[in-house]
């Protein structure tokens, strides 16, 4: 009887941790708050406009550019299977500039070095396009932020960023994205500002646009002055928001409205 107490009650430990069901991710993609013919758009290439730019982005993906002419094709390989997960983990941690660069930036930084090409306008079509084929390559893979210690001091910055109060409102992103989010502001759903389909098309601006450009268009909504295109802010912001969003999948080049 001693030694059949000591052993049932192991089995009965073991048998109640078995029970605890595992937390369920609970975080929502803004595609989940969108209605059906916004989701139908995004989930059909032929009907997705993003895919304009994609088509753009493999073209100069392939095509020789520089001093070099070197295509990306030339490093890279011309499937795009090359650049599958990439996405996923920018921003990443630039030893040489001692910095995170975002995707774009990193694009750029490749041009320069590997092509001798002139850096492409943040927010142009050519950098956008370029982003966008990258991007598609990691579709349906989770966000996965680098586990870089070097991230760490710019990935806190970022969080600060989050919660710090700004312009006339005097609001922060968190008290709309955290504390407000499923609300409605005027018509539409507050969403929880996961970065899982950037670039975008939104329907707002009829056009594929970046991240960086909508965090300066949150800015501007709460009356501050916004960070300039490619500033250290936007980028440590940007890698925060991946970090909140770690594991989620991306669903790039996404549609919203």
């Amino acid at each position: 009887m001693r030694r059949i107490l000591p052993a049932l009650l192991v089995f009965l430990m073991g048998a109640a941790g078995a029970q605890t069901p595992p937390q369920k991710d609970t975080r929502r993609s803004g595609f989940e708050d969108m209605g059906a013919s916004t989701q139908a758009m995004q989930k059909d290439d032929a009907l997705n406009p993003a895919m304009l730019w994609v088509k753009d982005g493999e073209a100069l993906w392939k095509q020789a550019a520089g001093a070099s002419n070197k295509a990306c094709a030339s490093c890279h390989a011309a499937a795009p299977d090359s650049m599958r997960g990439a996405a996923a983990r920018y921003p990443a941690f630039d030893a040489t500039l001692g910095r995170p660069l975002t995707l774009g930036q990193r694009i750029n930084q490749c041009r320069q070095q590997h092509q001798q090409a002139a850096p492409l306008r943040a927010e142009s079509a050519e950098l956008l396009s370029l982003e966008s084929y990258v991007a598609l390559q990691s579709r349906g893979l989770p966000l996965a932020p680098p586990d870089d210690a070097r991230l760490e001091p710019f990935r806190q910055r970022g969080q600060q960023l989050f919660m710090q109060r700004m312009g006339q409102l005097n609001l922060s992103c968190a008290q709309c994205h955290d504390g407000l989010a499923g609300r409605r502001l005027a018509s539409s759903v507050i969403p929880e500002a996961h970065p899982t389909g950037y670039p975008v098309y939104r329907l707002e601006w009829q056009s594929l646009g970046s991240l960086q450009r909508r965090l300066r268009g949150c800015m501007s909504g709460v009356r501050a002055q916004p960070f300039a295109y490619d500033a250290q802010e936007l980028v440590e912001l940007e890698l925060y928001l991946n970090t909140r969003a770690k594991g989620m999948a991306m669903e790039a080049p996404a549609v919203r409205p």
